[in-house]
């Protein structure tokens, strides 16, 4: 029985310190990857061509109404000054989820199927190479990183941080409640309007339905 204690005790302490950890090293390498990657797509567009002209019509609404000079010049800096903003930890919540929606208009107008015959292509699986099917990879990465940035935050090492500790706001509350979960669904039905409108409303639907049961049940 002592030795099950003293296991135990090891057990709380490492994942103890480890949690210590995670409030700083897991956001960081997030921050940096996404921010090089981000950065390297605007630097890439701020030097190249636009070609958005040749697909601005499978932009999803309302980004397909936009002059396709806007949206390269939209799309560029929102890249650019992102990615500064992550490596920053400034703003890190807002710039993940503007970067999320801009992932999910890509993957619609560039990654997504566009015919019914090609939907099979998505149970082939996925590769970052070009191999036919399956480049919906990279911006899948892309959203499994920027979720935990925009939930959490951009951790300890983060101007986020500093200026949340200057404002003495209660920065480390959790609240686990209905409206909660109705912004939860509400972060996911945003992006998915514009990729798959029927789940998204769906999810659009959920958000409201849980913010009003968090209003009854005050």
């Amino acid at each position: 029985m002592q030795v099950w204690i003293s296991l135990l005790s090891i057990w709380e302490a490492l994942t103890a310190r480890l949690r210590g950890a995670g409030e700083w090293l897991p956001p960081l390498i997030m921050r940096v990857v996404m921010g090089w990657e981000f950065f390297e797509s605007g630097l890439e567009k701020l030097n190249g061509s636009n070609w958005f002209a040749d697909i601005q019509a499978r932009f999803p609404a309302p980004f397909h109404l936009a002059p396709p000079e806007l949206s390269w010049a939209l799309a560029t800096w929102f890249e650019l000054i992102g990615a500064v903003l992550l490596w920053l930890g400034l703003g890190t919540r807002l710039v993940a989820f503007s970067l999320l929606v801009l992932t999910f208009v890509a993957t619609a107008a560039v990654h997504w199927p566009d015919m019914v015959s090609m939907w099979s292509d998505l149970l082939k699986g996925y590769a970052i190479r070009d191999a036919g099917y399956g480049n919906y990879k990279l911006p899948l990465l892309f959203v499994v990183m920027l979720l935990p940035l925009i939930f959490s935050g951009a951790g300890k090492l983060s101007l986020d941080h500093l200026l949340a500790l200057a404002l003495k706001l209660d920065h480390r509350s959790r609240i686990h409640d209905a409206h909660a979960l109705a912004l939860a669904a509400l972060v996911f039905a945003i992006p998915f309007l514009m990729l798959l409108p029927l789940f998204g409303w769906a999810l659009l639907g959920l958000a409201i339905a849980f913010g009003a049961w968090g209003r009854w049940a005050r």
